[in-house]
This record gives C-alpha cells, sequence and structure tokens, in this order.
C-alpha cells in the first residue's frame, strides 16, 4: 500500500511529526478558506452578510461536527485495526461507517433544516441577519453527504498514516471553492448563497478525489463484496466510538453556539469583531487540532499494536511540542492582534476593531492551556477511553457559557475572552486528574 505508514516503529518525535505537518497544513488551509469566505462575502455583498457568516458559521458547525467528529471515532477503530494488521477488521468497519454513516448524515441534514430557524431565533439573531444566514445554512445542509463522505476517506487515510493524500486533496478543494466564492459572488452576483454553492461544490469534489485516490492507491483498504456484511459486534463498537467522540465534538459547537448567543446581544457590531476575531483564532487552533489528531493516530496504531512504551513516550514527545506551539501562538496572537484584525474585518470601524482587539490579547493568555487540552483529547481517544474528553468540554463548556452570559454586558467580548480561559483551566485541571488515575491503575495492574 503506497505510502501508508506504520507507526509502531522509529523515533517516536518523528513519527508524530508526520503525522502533525499535514494534518496542519490542511487546518490551516481550511481556515484561509473560511476567512477568505468571510472576507469575499464582506468586500461583494454588505457588513451585515459578513456578521451573518459569522453566525451562520456557528450553526453549520454545530452539525458539521457531529458528521467529523463521528469519523475521529471511527479513526481511533481504524488505527487500531491497521496497528494490530488485521485489514479484514478495517475494510469491514468502513463498510459499517460507510452505510451506517450515510444514512445518519441524511437524517442530520434534514433534522438542521428543520431546525434552522428556531436555532437563529434562540441564539437571538438580529433580524437584519437571519434571512442571509438561513440562505447560506439551507445550502450547506444539502450538501452534508459529501462533507461526510470526504471526512470518512480523510480518517482511513489519516488511521494508516498517509495523512497527505488527503491534504492535497483539501488544498485542491479550497483553491476550487476560493475560486467559485470570487466567480459565483464577485462576478456573478449571486451573494451569500453563491459563496454557500461554492462550499457545497468543492466538498463533493474533496471527497470524489479522495475516493479514487484510495482505489488506486490504497485498494487493500476498501472494503469488497466479502466484506459487505452487518458485523453486529463491530457495528455496536463503531456506533458507541463515533456517538461519543461526535458528542465531544457537537458539545463545543453547542457551547460555542450559546456564547455566539450572548455574543448577538451586543449587537452588530460586536458579532463583526467576534466573526474577525474567531477566525484569526482559528489558525492557532490549527496548530492544536492538528497535534491532537496525530497524537490519536500515533496512540491508537501503538495501543492495537501492543507498545505501551511508545504509548508513554507519544504521550510525553506530543505535550512537550504542544507546550512549545502553544506558547508560540499565544504570541502572535498577542503581539500581531491589530494588523491581523485589520486583515479580516470588511471595514475600517473602530469601535469593531477595538472589541477584536480585547478577545485576541486576553484569550492569548490562556492559550496554552487549550494545546495541553488538545494533547489530553488525542491522548485519551487513541487509547480508547473516547468517553473523558466528552465528560471535559462539557465541565469547559458550561462554565464557559455561564460565565460569557454574566460578563458580557460588563466586559463586552473581553468577557467572553476571559469565560474561555478559565473554561480551559477548569477542563485542563480535569484531564490531568484522569490521566494520573490511568497511570496509577495500569501500574497496579
Amino acid at each position: 500500500m503506497a505510502r501508508a505508514r506504520v507507526l509502531t516503529e522509529g523515533p517516536v518525535r518523528d513519527s508524530l511529526i508526520y503525522l502533525a505537518l499535514p494534518l496542519l497544513i490542511g487546518n490551516i488551509l481550511q481556515q484561509l478558506y473560511n476567512t477568505a469566505d468571510a472576507v469575499i462575502i464582506g468586500r461583494w455583498v454588505n457588513s451585515a452578510a459578513f456578521g451573518a457568516v459569522g453566525v451562520a458559521g456557528t450553526v453549520m458547525n454545530l452539525f458539521i461536527f457531529v458528521l467529523s467528529g463521528a469519523c475521529s471515532g471511527i479513526t481511533v477503530l481504524f488505527s487500531q485495526a491497521y496497528g494490530a494488521g488485521d485489514l479484514g477488521t478495517f475494510r469491514r468497519e468502513l463498510y459499517q461507517s460507510t452505510l451506517f454513516g450515510a444514512l445518519f448524515t441524511l437524517a442530520l441534514s434534514a433534522l438542521a433544516t428543520a431546525l434552522l430557524r428556531p436555532l437563529l431565533l434562540v441564539i437571538q439573531t438580529p433580524a437584519e441577519l437571519i434571512g442571509y444566514a438561513s440562505e447560506y445554512l439551507r445550502i450547506i445542509f444539502a450538501g452534508f453527504l459529501a462533507t461526510y463522505a470526504y471526512n470518512l476517506c480523510a480518517s482511513a487515510l489519516r488511521s494508516a498514516g498517509d495523512t497527505a493524500a488527503s491534504i492535497c486533496f483539501l488544498a485542491v478543494s479550497i483553491a476550487a471553492n476560493v475560486g467559485l466564492d470570487l466567480l459565483f459572488v464577485a462576478v456573478f452576483g449571486l451573494g451569500i448563497g453563491g459563496a454557500a454553492w461554492a462550499t457545497v461544490l468543492a466538498q463533493l469534489l474533496s471527497a470524489a478525489a479522495s475516493l479514487i485516490y484510495l482505489r488506486l492507491r490504497h485498494p487493500l483498504l476498501l472494503f469488497r463484496r466479502a466484506d459487505m456484511v452487518i458485523d453486529r459486534a463491530l457495528l455496536s463498537r463503531t456506533v458507541r466510538f463515533g456517538a461519543v467522540a461526535a458528542l465531544h465534538q457537537s458539545s463545543v459547537y453547542i457551547g460555542k453556539l450559546l456564547v455566539q448567543g450572548a455574543v448577538n446581544t451586543l449587537g452588530a457590531e460586536a458579532i463583526n469583531a467576534y466573526t474577525a476575531a474567531t477566525r484569526i483564532e482559528g489558525f492557532a487552533n490549527s496548530f492544536g487540532d492538528s497535534g491532537a489528531a496525530a497524537e490519536a493516530v500515533f496512540i491508537g496504531q501503538n495501543v492495537g499494536g501492543d507498545r505501551p512504551d511508545r504509548v508513554r513516550r507519544g504521550f510525553f514527545t506530543g505535550l512537550r511540542l504542544m507546550v512549545g506551539l502553544g506558547l508560540a501562538m499565544a504570541a502572535v496572537m498577542f503581539i500581531w492582534a491589530e494588523p491581523l484584525s485589520r486583515l479580516v474585518l470588511p471595514d475600517s470601524n473602530a469601535a469593531e476593531l477595538a472589541e477584536s482587539l480585547r478577545y485576541l490579547r486576553l484569550v492569548s493568555l490562556f492559550y496554552v492551556l487549550c494545546f495541553i487540552g488538545s494533547l489530553f483529547v488525542g491522548y485519551f481517544e487513541g487509547i480508547g477511553r473516547i468517553s473523558i474528553p466528552t465528560i471535559g468540554s462539557a465541565a469547559h463548556l458550561s462554565l464557559r457559557v455561564v460565565l460569557a452570559w454574566l460578563l458580557v454586558g460588563r466586559m463586552g467580548l473581553a468577557g467572553v475572552a476571559l469565560a474561555t480561559g478559565l473554561g480551559w483551566c477548569l477542563v485542563v485541571s480535569f484531564q490531568l486528574g484522569v490521566y494520573r488515575g490511568v497511570i496509577l491503575r495500569r501500574r497496579h495492574a
């Protein structure tokens, strides 16, 4: 199988970097697209549409991260099967997750469409933004099947150590997405709906390219007729891992949705500032998310390969890398907050710029905790303790939402940043306690 990689041998640090770099490139490309999408809409539609993209993105991600979260759980099963050299189980797992995942995705698309307007009203979306956000989201929801297909193919490739291929397809997709954005929005004047159609068409392109690559370069990973059976035990594990990981990811965005509701009470200027600030923050998060995904695959393969020594070294090597990255990203966000905000905001509104700066500079002071928390998420997913990240996220987000609503009226977006940072303090304390418990139990086993 071309370019796949077994991670149960070789230098630990090199293996983690090998996994993380393509994932990082992909995440940065995705953030570049998200930012370019918002900037294009802000420049060629209007500032109301720019704010609506921020609101719509929070609602959209609530559902999209159910799908990508489910695929993260499935990646653990893929990684463990691949690390154990059991390609038969790998292929049967791919069949279960393809069939039942597609059915679930269709149901989720229908549910998201039905709940669209109530969700926008619950988070107190200003009336002038609801029309734009609704138009954008209805089109995005219609394309969820392509989103799931790409994420599942990427999970299969990532679990086999071939993280570079899916990133190449993502890069092509993003380039097409930006090009179609400019064509549909700037040239044809299709407005915010044109941007949504560009996203759906680009997702279809990346899904098709990933599937073709799997068939040509990794045929042993694809299920065959003999693998197309309902394996009840494996299906049960798939549902359990996928559901818990999806709950973890969706809980993050339920929290973000509720925080967006607090921001929406401040009006259009604050919404625009928050949209710009979170687009910038997304670039920093790319490093943490990539590290977590790489850690999960590395740990998963070594658990499957029965290499507890490499599991332990993988954790501590990853921890050192993530702390360094967290400190670097915090410095970038604090020092360059103003030029980055000016780059993203659709105009030079002084009030919007000031709110964006307050948010970015305060949240950056806590950023190393965000990266440590991401490392723990990857570790716990890799060893199969996927409920731990979900519990930690629930605690983090509960505190974050409550504090955001309490502080936003007095402190503006700085209150949201402080709530976020204190939430990270809580979740890392919880994760550290659980990790110590896991290690102690293993020593006495």
